[in-house]
């Protein structure tokens, strides 16, 4: 298996038609005779492979600890109206979390409702 894209972790496995990485949650698909990027758009799925787009309502499966803040955003908070970004460290939706206000979460720790 090829190492991740993202981390260059080594342990890599396959899952359906995609290549995961268990250390940072990178999927992809495997190399074929064109440029992943040749296909023009990019997809982004929720921890159990539901494809997420742009105005999307989505629950928050994991607690997370948050920066700066005494509480943290607990599993099963709902985030409505997600926008799909290009983040850094693979936090690929922007969203306004009430309480917390605008912030960015990965797409591994969210789930499509």
């Amino acid at each position: 298996m090829p190492p991740c894209p993202e981390c260059s972790g080594t342990y890599t496995y396959e899952m359906g038609a995609l290549l995961v990485c268990p250390e940072c949650g990178h999927e992809w698909p495997p190399a074929t005779g064109e440029p992943a990027e040749a296909s023009g758009e990019r997809v982004v799925k929720d921890s159990v492979g539901n494809v997420l787009a742009d105005g999307d309502t989505v629950t928050v499966v994991k607690g997370l600890k948050v920066k700066g803040s005494t509480s943290g955003i607990k599993a099963g908070t709902k985030v409505r109206n997600i926008r799909l970004v290009d983040g850094v460290d693979g936090h690929d939706i922007d969203c306004k979390i009430e309480g917390f206000g605008a912030m960015q979460l990965k797409s591994s720790v969210v789930r499509k409702v």
